[in-house]
């Protein structure tokens, strides 16, 4: 009998279910995003799958999951305050290369020590410096990078092993996250990947729990960046290695229901919207790291533009000059019709907001404390705020008593310890009768509210709740639109930046097909692949402006869900050999340099290194029917008529599928 599997995907509001058996969905369910525990609401999707698929938990062979943890948290500047090691390089690199806006006041310590190119000592390392911070430092995790680590990664070795004895917490060390040089932005995805360490690893125990309890048994995977799955244990181990975790599942799994070879892969959630292109069947992989918000990474993932515009993207009223309008996001609220949802407290404050006589600063914006999130470390502002919600839902014009709370307010919120609840595209669908879960009449009262805000021209923002919600929806439509132009402008590689390129009138003027002395006509030639759960709401409005096909799998609305148990394992590891002097072939390794007398003896010694560590990497994450793969990047110059090697780069790849319980 075929064996059954279980995909999961954690999204910004629902978590997704599914059960896959051979090339059949078995059944499909949803359930919200518990995001206080997302544990919760994985047990309650699994249930509900099961439930409908009639299905025993005993039998499902392998459970994966995707999730859009790591991707959020970094966009919405969450995670766990750390502390960073910064080993023989500039301090003013800190600032240079945006490592101080990216630890937002978190401790670092510049070090003198590193290596030099060739992998040589540049300057000892000063352990009882490091010793004596680490003792004074109140932090969840520690990342460590140095330069030239991926030549020699001695120091950083040092550093992390004296960090985990004396603090005993989890140590991430940039030369285990990325083969390549780059100190500094090394420096930036392992402080990243620190920050993110304690969020996983709660999420992955809790979901392993869960499981175990309906009675689920079977190996548990998780989806990385780039599509592949791994072990529950690695994922924990180098969490950074899941951002955009989600948005490949989705990827995976519009091949998989499609079987489209060339699109634009277009996935709106309720945090963002990722957008992908499928070549020849196969996502592309970013060649310079992932990109999440402002930061550029070294991980290895799908080629992802990320857009902070989804289903629950805050609408927020442009009053400035004549005409006005609305803009979406980036941040992500929850909606007013989904936090009505058995909260009569919602709909009277709306009501009495609505009897005043003028628009309020605050109307239709609710606030809750997120049950269960430690508050320790927090101002005594911030900390009289938190005092004063509960889980229950508060209209935010009762809750803050001066403007100096709205920062303690923003400061709650990038913790996680606070929602906030307003008005969202989701609600706009709601007034217009496209969806039916949640609270249409909260809705309507909360666009009610909004469409009386006064622009610069002294008008209303729109005469009734029905025409706003068709000026959001025509929002979401353009800013799609525009991302999903910036995508394709970015693939053909015009001089021009892609963001004025997708605004450009003449473009603009080609959507719409204008004739006149001049005639033009544009759009995308390549179909679109719309996922998510409000695909089918937005994008025919989507394809329309872009003159575009578009493709709505039956299945779209867990297209992450698919993408997280079709997929394969896929290990990969990246080394170098130089050549420091006439004849000497450097092959750089964990252990340090090792000299060699001619290049192919070199490459052929990290080849073997580098292939039975992917093995084990492979293994431990759960592969079977391994197949390997090796490739030589060589560059080599020629003088004097003769060719004279320079370095190479090799790469050994692991593939196999997943192993499953029988």
């Amino acid at each position: 009998m075929t064996a059954i599997l279980l995909g999961v995907d954690t999204g910004g509001t629902y978590t997704d279910a599914v059960l896959i058996r051979g090339e059949a969905v078995l059944a499909k369910a949803k359930a919200l995003t518990t995001r206080h525990d997302l544990a919760d609401g994985i047990g309650a999707a699994v249930a509900r799958v099961l439930e409908v698929a009639k299905v025993s938990a005993d039998r499902v062979a392998m459970a994966s999951l995707s999730t859009t943890l790591a991707t959020n948290a970094l966009v919405e500047g969450q995670g766990g305050r750390i502390g960073l090691v910064y080993i023989g390089f500039a301090a003013a690199d800190l600032e240079t290369h945006g490592i101080s806006a990216a630890l937002g006041g978190d401790p670092v310590l510049v070090l003198g020590g590193g290596h030099t190119h060739a992998g040589a000592e540049a300057a000892p390392l000063d352990l009882d410096a490091l010793e004596g911070w680490a003792k004074k430092q109140d932090v969840s995790a520690f990342a460590v990078a140095s330069s030239f680590a991926v030549r020699n990664p001695a120091h950083e070795l040092a550093a992390k092993e004296m960090l985990r004895q004396v603090t005993g917490r989890p140590v991430t060390a940039s030369h285990e996250l990325s083969a390549k040089l780059g100190g500094p932005k090394r420096a930036l995805t392992a402080l990243l990947n620190a920050r993110l360490v304690g969020l996983t690893h709660h999420l992955i125990a809790r979901a392993e729990e869960t499981l175990r309890a309906q009675g689920i048994d079977a190996p548990m995977m998780v989806v990385r960046g780039d599509g592949a799955l791994i072990s529950a244990a690695q994922a924990m181990e180098r969490p950074i290695e899941t951002i955009l975790s989600g948005p490949a599942a989705s990827i995976v799994g519009a091949r998989w229901m499609t079987g489209a070879r060339d699109a634009l892969v277009s996935d709106i959630g309720g945090t963002t919207t990722d957008i992908a292109l499928l070549r020849d069947g196969v996502p592309q992989i970013d060649p310079e790291g992932a990109r999440v918000g402002p930061y550029r990474t070294m991980v290895e993932a799908v080629a992802m533009r990320t857009h902070g515009l989804g289903g629950d993207s805050e609408v927020r009223v442009i009053t400035e000059g004549l005409a006005g309008g609305v803009s979406l996001g980036p941040r992500r609220v929850v909606p007013v019709s989904l936090i009505a949802m058995g909260a009569p407290q919602v709909t009277e404050a709306l009501e009495r907001q609505l009897r005043a006589p003028v628009a309020g600063d605050h109307d239709a914006q609710f606030v809750r404390a997120v049950p269960g999130q430690d508050g320790a470390g927090l101002g005594p502002r911030d900390a009289a705020l938190l005092g004063r919600l509960g889980p229950e839902a508060q209209p935010l014009d009762t809750v803050l008593r001066n403007r100096i709370e709205t920062q303690s307010l923003q400061r709650l919120v990038s913790r996680g310890l606070v929602q906030v609840a307003g008005v969202t595209p989701t609600d706009a669908v709601h007034v217009l009768g496209r969806l039916t879960d949640w609270d249409a009449e909260a809705a309507r009262l909360a666009l009610a509210l909004v469409a009386r805000k006064r622009l610069g021209s002294g008008n209303r923002l729109a005469p009734d709740a029905e025409t706003l919600a068709g000026i959001i929806l025509d929002r979401l439509t353009l800013q799609t639109g525009h991302a999903l132009l910036e995508t394709a402008f970015a693939e053909e590689g015009w001089d021009l930046p892609p963001g004025e390129l997708a605004r450009h009138p003449l473009m603009q003027a080609g959507l719409q097909r204008r004739e006149g002395i001049l005639g033009f006509s544009a759009g995308l030639r390549l179909p679109v692949v719309g996922l998510g759960a409000s695909a089918r709401c937005h994008y025919p409005a989507v394809g329309a402006m872009l003159n575009a096909e578009v493709i709505l799998p039956d299945h779209a609305d867990v297209a992450n869900a698919i993408g997280a148990v079709v997929g394969q394992v896929t290990m990969r590891r990246q080394g170098t050999v130089t050549a420091p002097s006439e004849g000497v072939f450097r092959v750089h390794l964990d252990s340090g340099p090792q000299d060699f007398g001619a290049s192919e003896a070199a490459m052929a010694a990290i080849e073997a290194a580098l292939e039975a560590r992917v093995r084990e990497d492979a293994v431990a994450a759960g592969a079977q029917d391994l197949s390997v793969t090796r490739d030589r990047a060589v560059k080599t110059v020629t003088a004097e008529a003769r060719e004279v090697f320079i370095e190479a780069v090799v790469t050994v790849t692991a593939s196999g599928r997943p192993r499953i319980a029988v």
